[in-house]
């Protein structure tokens, strides 16, 4: 066995950390330079009325992510609960 080999080191997400912060930096971007188109299919109703409701589901899904690795990167963990028999 190698000395400094372990197998419970995982590689840091730094790419995807990335590519996701690009991603949601441009839906963001685009969120906003394109506000009024936006908002006049948000407004029209019927089956514009889950527009919205997708819309923040995917910036949530895609930030989040970013986050999730941003912090990861960093080498913050949510603590580990142990096993009480």
């Amino acid at each position: 066995m190698a000395s400094g080999y372990n197998k419970n080191v995982r590689k840091k997400p730094i790419g995807k950390m990335i590519f996701m912060g690009i991603f949601s930096i441009a839906l963001y971007a685009v969120l906003l330079l394109k506000q009024n188109m936006i908002t006049s299919y948000f407004g029209r109703g019927g089956m514009y009325a889950v527009l919205p409701i997708v819309t923040a589901f995917l910036f949530s899904f895609i930030h989040g992510s970013f986050t999730g690795d941003f912090w990861t990167v960093l080498g913050v963990e949510a603590k580990k609960k142990k096993e009480v028999k």
